[in-house]
């Protein structure tokens, strides 16, 4: 039987670390391996380093040093700004991610009311007015489709005393992301989302937002996230997200012709397939993400039957991977539950090449194929 060689079209999910990314997280292993709250020498240089880390972060998302804290991932950051925010009344959509959704509920449970905004068909929310503060979370991309949310004019829009989250995981380091520009009050990253260390994430917090601690022993990062913090992962992430900016044109540019490419290849020899979510080519999409259905297919055995021969991608969020329910994203699009039923996400980086783009094309179609019964496995 012959192995095929893998072509992995899951970067949504998770990146491989890029290798300056590992160099650097190695130098910082052992030249700044000391407690960075430590007073001695060690510990004052392994300081430094944090702090050089946190200030370039800043930097390159439009934020002041001092509003950047590391966490151990987004899932944590978006935990920390929801369950640590004030508010009376929350507000999300179905398209926010599990780790969104669920402290969501959480605070619902605990009895904060909280109200669904609708979503068009593109995937995009529709907000709706509001009577008055409340704490709303809105993401800047989405985890399945890819498409861009009116973050902006959202916080533009909302009542005084209004606070706005949005989590950025599958923006940053993807498209421009300037923290004070777009207005929110909080707003979280992942490192292993763009090429850094898994283990590492960003909450940013801006200046006079009130945000009460979830974890408690220690008062690093002004006590918002106690705990020994990770430089050597702080440094990593740092420079993965420089190693993604300085080339973010380019990179753009080779994701639209990647997503173009794989969703001409899919029309052409494994039709009849449909695209969830912004057109090929729109401006309004992250272009790292094209989510297809594939009629007569059921999505949870052709992704097994994908693995076999070596692709590899996914029914949705990696965090809901577990569920054997169609995805939320696009039941809330009004998808229909054929498509919803038949649906998987392919994500990419720059780093995927056209030939293998087009080697894991002539995969799937040969795979759908199979499984309509056009052909015999």
């Amino acid at each position: 039987m012959r192995v095929m060689r893998p072509i992995y079209l899951d970067h949504n999910a998770t990146t491989p670390v890029l290798p300056e990314v590992v160099e650097a997280v190695r130098r910082a292993e052992a030249e700044a391996f000391g407690n960075p709250s430590s007073a001695h020498a060690a510990g004052r240089k392994a300081r430094q380093a944090l702090e050089d880390a946190r200030e370039r972060v800043a930097a390159r998302l439009g934020a002041y040093a001092d509003e950047v804290t590391f966490t151990s991932g987004a899932t944590e950051a978006n935990n920390l700004a929801i369950l640590g925010a004030t508010a009376s009344l929350a507000v999300a959509s179905d398209l926010e991610h599990p780790c969104v959704i669920e402290p969501l509920r959480r605070r619902e449970a605990r009895g904060v009311p909280l109200v669904y905004w609708p979503v068009d068909r593109r995937g995009v929310v529709r907000p709706e007015p509001l009577p008055g503060p409340a704490l709303v979370c809105l993401t800047l991309a989405n985890h399945e489709t890819g498409a861009l949310q009116p973050v902006r004019q959202v916080a533009a829009s909302l009542p005084p005393g209004s606070h706005l989250h949005c989590d950025a995981a599958q923006a940053v380091g993807k498209v421009a992301v300037h923290f004070h520009e777009l207005g929110a009050h909080t707003l979280t990253a992942s490192a292993h989302k763009f090429g850094g260390p898994r283990g590492i994430g960003v909450l940013l917090t801006r200046r006079g937002t009130r945000l009460e601690p979830i974890l408690f022993g220690g008062p690093q990062q002004k006590g918002l996230r106690p705990g020994t913090e990770p430089v050597p992962l702080a440094v990593g992430l740092a420079v993965a997200l420089e190693q993604a900016l300085d080339n973010l044109a380019d990179n753009r540019a080779k994701l639209q012709a990647l997503r173009g490419r794989l969703w001409e290849r899919l029309r052409q020899h494994a039709a009849p397939v449909s695209l969830n979510g912004p057109a090929v080519g729109a401006d309004d999409v992250v272009p790292t993400t094209l989510n297809v259905s594939f009629p007569g297919c059921r999505a949870d055995l052709l992704l097994v039957a994908l693995d076999l021969v070596g692709v590899h991608c996914s029914t949705g969020s990696a965090c809901a991977s577990g569920s054997v329910q169609p995805s939320p994203v696009l039941r809330a699009m009004g998808v229909p539950e054929s498509d919803r039923r038949s649906a998987l996400r392919f994500s990419f980086s720059p780093r995927v090449r056209p030939e293998e783009l087009d080697e894991a094309a002539d995969r799937i179609a040969t795979v759908v194929r199979r499984m309509r019964g056009h052909e015999s496995f």
